[in-house]
């Protein structure tokens, strides 16, 4: 008999491959470059962390959970405490404004200032703290030599600075002040000048304090903040404006402040 043929089977045919990537050009490079930085970027809150709250800023008028707000904090004279205990002992709400360095030019005026109209901001109630990231050796020698009348808040790991919108990257704080009722309600948060900080809680009191005549530095020229009425901004262009200003202002003097040294 004939041998049996057999068809051998065609070889499989491999895929094509696909042409080299093309390389971009200097030019093409720049224009992602370009649009990277323009598309806009969807922003979440963060979960809390070790007590500490949502890195989204607060805004005037919402009301914050104050339990575990912030995370722990300290007080200059070595108190552990939280914003919570802190609003808890106050009569009507608590103010902090913050100061990126203790004992230097820019923020022993804003002290300086918090500390001569200090009854009539806290005629209603209201109680005062300073609050940094300075430790409580730096903190207390500040209040100390300035006789401040109020305690100072030492947050070194910026936790509360953060949650109140407050921190500069990567390690800063941005001269400011906040401002929260019993309740949780959010009455101010904005950054300003030495005295524009002190302003906008003399508004909230109702306009009784007035401005002690301290010598201002360079950095902190007078300016007016936006009012703050009911919880809300009330606030026109010029207001605004002139906001904005405080905080270019703001941000100038906690660069002098950081490079300057501390005033003995």
């Amino acid at each position: 008999m004939p041998p049996e043929l057999r068809k051998r089977k065609a070889p499989a045919s491999e895929p094509a491959a696909a042409p080299p990537a093309k390389k971009k050009g200097p030019v093409a490079k720049a224009i992602a470059k370009v649009k990277e930085a323009v598309s806009p970027k969807t922003t979440k809150k963060t979960k809390a962390t070790n007590g500490a709250a949502t890195a989204s800023k607060v805004t005037v008028g919402e009301t914050i959970t104050l339990e575990g707000f912030g995370g722990e904090i300290e007080l200059n004279d070595g108190t552990k405490t939280t914003l919570k205990a802190l609003v808890d002992e106050s009569r009507a709400g608590v103010v902090l404004f913050t100061y990126p360095k203790a004992s230097t030019p820019g923020c022993t005026t804003q002290a300086c200032l918090f500390r001569d109209n200090y009854t009539p901001l806290t005629a209603t109630g209201l109680s005062i703290y300073g609050l940094s990231t300075d430790s409580p050796k730096a903190n207390t020698n500040f209040k100390e030599k300035k006789e401040l009348p109020y305690p100072l808040i030492c947050d070194t790991s910026a936790t509360l600075i953060s949650a109140i919108g407050l921190k500069k990257a990567p390690s800063g704080t941005t001269r400011g002040v906040f401002v929260v009722d019993k309740a949780g309600k959010v009455l101010a948060a904005e950054p300003g000048s030495p005295p524009g900080t002190v302003e906008v809680v003399k508004k909230l009191v109702g306009g009784g304090a007035t401005a002690a005549a301290v010598p201002l530095p360079l950095d902190a020229p007078k300016t007016e903040t936006a009012n703050v009425v009911n919880g809300t901004n009330d606030a026109t262009k010029e207001d605004i404006a002139q906001a904005n200003v405080a905080a270019q202002v703001a941000d100038t003097a906690e660069k002098l402040d950081s490079n300057e040294k501390p005033v003995v």
